[in-house]
């Protein structure tokens, strides 16, 4: 609904490639959803895995996330509260397409660089 009361019409898009991109792209996304793909996960055990991201910036692609119901926040009635994101089964239909990109992701470190380990740092990567 608009401020007058009116709905507005949907927006366009020419492919789905678009429509993916606007929900999961970004500098960002891909690495959270990726990141959650190990699990559970507090705000501060992904900035600690995501150490460039400020915590404003993750709380708001997180935000974005959960409105577009990739992620879920589950908030513990705990003292001091605890808050915890996962994905969602929605969220989980992204893996597929995250393992493609790890994987050419890789190939491509091979290509440019000949030996990936040099400029690939190990994380506890979720199983493909």
């Amino acid at each position: 609904m608009t401020e007058h009361g009116k709905t507005s019409a949907p927006k366009k898009y020419k492919v789905g490639v678009e429509v993916a991109l606007e929900v999961m792209g970004g500098k960002w996304k891909p690495l959270i959803i990726y990141h959650l793909m190990t699990g559970q996960k507090r705000t501060s055990e992904l900035r600690r895995l995501i150490p460039d991201i400020t915590q404003k910036v993750l709380t708001t692609q997180l935000r974005g996330l959960e409105k577009d119901e990739i992620v879920q926040r589950k908030v513990y009635s705990e003292v001091p509260p605890k808050v915890e994101y996962e994905l969602t089964a929605y969220g989980w239909g992204l893996k597929p397409a995250l393992d493609h990109l790890c994987y050419w992701g890789e190939e491509h470190l091979e290509k440019v660089h000949g030996d990936k380990s040099k400029v690939l740092e190990e994380f506890d990567s979720p199983e493909r």
